[in-house]
């Protein structure tokens, strides 16, 4: 479920860049998106299509309707269960409404799968400052999930999200733009997998080793603190460069660090991307335990493992549709195609999935490829 949910908040980012700023409404569009993630034995696909209209002067309504299909025979899933298939479906809705040079905005999701169902509310409001050169904006996010479980239809376990957030983007000169983002966000329910198991040492065994479930508190804050710079080249290009602190109550912190470059050549706009993502893994993080029930909260899955990933990004967009005149009602349509390369070293996740005996296993290592493919029209 964790990395599903990752991989949908990736893919529906590229939405979320043309969100409304303060004191302007977002554009009439509709973006038609099909995208595929395949590694570490997981393949995700599917579509995903959002409108975006304005109706009066003041109010913009977005709706968005996302689903995506899984396969899985991952490493967790090799080596403790067997392989699955299943489908998730998500549709939000929103509104900005803008009154001078403020900008509020409500919005709704909902996720279901056959085991989880979340849903989310979110208000936000910004405020354009000092002739527009300063946007303040802050935001507030509930989320309700209900976890369940495929192996017993009577388990139902509840999390509850909150998410606080500010932001100040600053036009430093003609040319660069800052912005500066603080979050918090607090869970509180149950909080790890149904599915998932730790091993522990038990040398009365022929692996040496046997399984319990996994444990985790039932609480968590985590807390981020990220800096964007962009400057525009003299001949029309663009490079951004990101940095992102994390750390949370359960002993992760982590660094990233990200740099891209934009070049646009009459209708196309080339994009590449490279960034770097290095974490330090939770206090109860094992990959194997000394015998059963050694701490109070145990987990071994492989994100709360010390790890460091990179990822290479190649975009391209090509506009086929523009000028003064459009087509028919379009004013404006472009092709977007990416593809991601993602590479992570776990540093304490050991791969059983290779038949070595213990404690020889190789550190895991996850290689996946990303690929999106949307078409955009201006209206």
């Amino acid at each position: 479920m964790t990395l599903r949910r990752g991989i949908a908040i990736l893919f529906l980012a590229l939405f979320a860049s043309g969100g409304a700023h303060a004191g302007v409404l977002p554009e009439d569009r509709a973006d038609i998106l099909y995208h595929l993630y395949s590694g570490g034995g997981v393949d995700i696909d599917g579509p995903s299509v959002l409108v975006r209209k304005q109706v009066g002067p003041s109010t913009s309504f977005v709706a968005n309707y996302y689903i995506d299909m899984i396969s899985s025979a991952s490493i967790d899933v090799i080596t403790t269960a067997s392989p699955y298939n299943e489908e998730r479906k998500q549709w939000s809705l929103g509104m900005d409404y803008l009154r001078g040079n403020t900008t509020m905005s409500i919005g709704y999701t909902s996720s279901v799968e056959s085991d989880f169902d979340a849903k989310t509310y979110s208000f936000s409001v910004s405020q354009d400052m000092f002739g527009d050169l300063t946007t303040i904006t802050l935001s507030y996010a509930l989320g309700d999930d209900i976890v369940g479980s495929s192996l017993d239809p009577t388990f139902e376990r509840e999390n509850d999200r909150q998410a606080y957030g500010v932001g100040v983007t600053q036009i430093l000169s003609r040319n660069m733009i800052a912005a500066l983002n603080f979050e918090v966000i607090t869970d509180e329910g149950f909080l790890n997998n149904p599915y998932r198991s730790v091993r522990y040492e038990d040398p009365g065994t022929a692996l040496g080793y046997s399984y319990e479930p996994e444990l985790y508190p039932n609480t968590r804050t985590s807390s981020a603190l990220g800096l964007r710079l962009k400057y525009y080249l003299p001949y029309r290009a663009a490079i951004e460069g990101e940095y992102r602190y994390f750390e949370d109550t359960w002993d992760i912190k982590s660094d990233t660090a990200s740099i891209t470059y934009i070049h646009p050549i009459g209708p196309w706009t080339f994009t590449a991307k490279y960034r770097y993502h290095d974490q330090t893994g939770a206090a109860f993080f094992k990959d194997i335990f000394s015998r059963p029930e050694e701490t109070n909260f145990r987990g071994r899955d492989k994100e709360l493992s010390p790890l460091t990933s990179s990822t290479f990004k190649l975009a391209a967009a090509y506009e086929f549709i523009g000028g003064a005149e459009g087509w028919k009602f379009i004013d404006k349509a472009s092709v977007n195609a990416s593809i991601d390369f993602l590479h992570i070293d776990y540093h304490e996740f050991k791969d059983l999935s290779t038949g070595a005996a213990y404690p020889d296993e190789p550190l895991y290592e996850l290689d996946a490829a990303i690929f999106q493919l949307f078409f955009s029209f201006w209206y």
